[in-house]
């Protein structure tokens, strides 16, 4: 049995942040309804296995929600779920009536999370923005890379999905236990800038009392140290994190040098002779050599390994991490599986994202609605039903 199985999620969301939020309450079990514009060639996660991953184990109903038609449908939905999540720009669900003041009026306890790129206050709360540009706004990027090229790109969305999701997961757990308390519901304003400023957890705690301002190669972990990837003799990477002495010192005898280990390994002075050894030392071997001489080693060096390789992983393949999930079609479809386990009940993975609009009928009957007051929506173009289960 899943965590959650008495929540109820209305997803206004689009694009990253709040699909994967609310793709890991329904993992978690929550019965989240996916509410999607009415169908059109333009979706941006339509028919996509990025679709598929993100809308598993949810329902999609599509409401075209510039309808005066519309108001009705949500105001019916909301009387039965608990949770509102949206990521829109401020004032864009205030002006479809659907903001968090005018729903509260409607259901006193909703809990209603708004996730967006600056928060809902602050002089660029309607600016538009990407992952990219909250780093940047949140000082991370000033340190994350090199002096000679600047500012890097990372390979995940890491303002999006660690800023923006996990914080509006947190954030609806939080305030489901504050309304079991006191009955309350309540509106949780994320940014995504916030939350990405609140990571720089070592930097700026050491800005802030010392006024130290982190920069390119300055300190341990951004390259100002030994700790970063190396190239091998044919052209693969390893990563090398030995920075405590125990496995600083199983590195220095990896790679031939034991004398590298001693008392002032780590002091910046040695820095540039460290690195300057490492680097030749990788270049004398191939990768597949050097994996051999670590595997049986507790150093915190590992391969670089690309994700056709990372799949199958046998650490990945023991956690489960990859997992058959079945589609509405009947077909299996490998997907990442939930990374939280849990030692009394298990993650559900019910199927694949459905297509949008795929359970609108379905969702309004439970609602209430009759047949007839259905197809009047649709015929009005206030709703969308699809009736091909492939996405």
């Amino acid at each position: 049995m899943a965590n959650l199985t008495s929540l109820k999620v209305l997803d206004f969301s689009t694009l990253l942040p709040g699909p994967y939020a609310t793709m890991m309450l329904a993992d978690m079990g929550a019965d989240v309804i996916w509410v999607e514009p009415i169908k059109t060639k333009a979706a941006l996660i339509e028919a996509t296995a990025m679709r598929s991953y993100l809308g598993r184990s949810k329902r999609s109903i599509s409401i075209n929600l510039k309808a005066d038609k519309a108001h009705q449908i949500i105001e019916s939905l909301i009387q039965e779920y608990d949770v509102i999540v949206e990521q829109f720009r401020p004032g864009v669900m205030e002006r479809l009536g659907l903001d968090y003041a005018a729903l509260s009026e409607i259901q006193p306890n909703i809990i209603y999370c708004s996730i967006t790129g600056y928060g809902q206050t602050g002089p660029l709360k309607n600016r538009a923005g990407h992952d990219i540009n909250y780093l940047s706004i949140a000082g991370v990027s000033s340190f994350s890379g090199t002096k000679e090229k600047g500012p890097v790109l990372s390979g995940l969305q890491i303002a999006d999905i660690a800023g923006g999701s996990m914080h509006a997961v947190t954030g609806i757990l939080a305030a489901l236990v504050y309304r079991q308390e006191t009955g309350k519901g309540q509106w949780i304003d994320v940014s995504m800038t916030d939350a990405s400023f609140a990571m720089n957890s070592i930097h700026a705690a050491d800005y802030l009392v010392n006024q130290n301002n982190p920069s390119y190669e300055t300190n341990a972990l951004n390259g100002g140290s030994f700790y970063n990837y190396y190239p091998t003799k044919d052209g693969k990477y390893f990563s090398v994190g030995s920075l405590e002495p125990k496995f600083f010192q199983q590195l220095s005898e990896a790679l031939g040098n034991p004398e590298m280990f001693d008392a002032k390994y780590f002091h910046p002075e040695n820095q540039e002779q460290i690195i300057l050894f490492i680097q030749e030392a990788f270049q004398q071997k191939t990768y597949a050599e050097w994996v051999d001489i670590f595997s049986n080693l507790d150093a915190c060096v590992e391969p670089v390994i690309g994700l056709d390789e990372a799949v199958k992983h046998e650490q990945i393949q023991a956690r489960k991490m990859v997992v058959d999930v079945s589609s509405l079609g009947g077909e299996e479809e490998k997907q990442i599986g939930s990374p939280i386990k849990f030692s009394h009940s298990t993650p559900q993975h019910s199927h694949t994202g459905p297509p949008v609009g795929l359970n609108t009928e379905e969702i309004l009957l439970e609602a209430g609605f009759n047949p007839a007051a259905i197809q009047g929506f649709i015929n009005d173009g206030v709703l969308f039903q699809e009736t091909d289960k492939k996405p």
